[in-house]
């Protein structure tokens, strides 16, 4: 009798039991001051599947943007372990963070991010940039990407001749452009109206059915109900 044999047909069926796309262990963060050290996170454990729409809340000072900040690979300076997409993020140099962060990561950051000396069609060329992508292709997709977010009128303006919802409507289709496995966002409706705050969540949720894993932090209920599950912050430490 064979191995096969011996093991029976429901066990080589069965199939591999799939990893998390995230996982944290005990991770901390923590500023060094004149009375010692202030925590900003404090034994993070956590796991968050492939294709989850996860929303993080708590009050102001509670971690959030810092714990989002490490998921992004923006931060290095915090101890524990995190694994993604089975790479163990907190053994890897900078450059090696960086280049993960370039082929997974879209972020749409609170404060924006765009780059000032260029102007909207060329800030949403550059996470295409980083990518095998054909210059003829990324036009297409820039060109795409602007009738979306109907902002083809502003192609050619820089960051500080728009206003801050169309500042924050230009860092969201960076964040997605290049259709990103994972997409980090730090309120990412905060400056917009009502209306275009919906159709940006709408759009997340579309992206999330098309298998983009999301986390997101905010302070609406209203955007917290898009996702499928909500993480509690309160000074650094997950609330159950």
């Amino acid at each position: 009798m064979n191995h096969a044999t011996q093991l029976g047909t429901s066990a080589l069926a069965r199939p591999a039991m799939q990893l998390p796309m995230i996982q944290l262990r005990n991770v901390e963060k923590a500023f060094k001051t004149k009375a010692g050290f202030t925590y900003v996170l404090r034994q993070v454990t956590l796991d968050i599947a492939e294709g989850e729409f996860i929303t993080v809340m708590g009050p102001s000072g509670a971690g959030k943007s810092t714990l989002l900040g490490i998921l992004g690979m923006y931060d290095y300076a915090w101890e524990g372990e995190f694994v993604l997409c089975d790479q163990p993020v907190h053994r890897l140099s900078a450059k090696e963070r960086a280049a993960l962060n370039k082929r997974l990561v879209g972020f749409v950051f609170q404060q924006f991010h765009l780059l000032d000396d260029l102007t909207v069609a060329e800030n949403l060329d550059i996470p295409l940039s980083y990518r095998d992508i054909k210059r003829s292709e990324r036009q297409a997709l820039v060109a795409d990407t602007l009738d979306r977010f109907n902002i083809v009128g502003k192609k050619d303006l820089f960051p500080s001749q728009l206003s801050g919802g169309q500042q924050q409507l230009v860092a969201v289709a960076r964040a997605i452009i290049a259709k990103p496995k994972l997409l980090l966002a730090d309120e990412p409706t905060g400056n917009l109206h009502s209306e275009q705050g919906r159709e940006i969540m709408e759009l997340f949720k579309l992206l999330n059915q098309q298998g983009t894993t999301i986390v997101q932090v905010t302070h609406s209920e209203a955007n917290a109900a898009y996702g499928n599950r909500v993480i509690n912050l309160k000074d650094g430490w997950l609330v159950k």
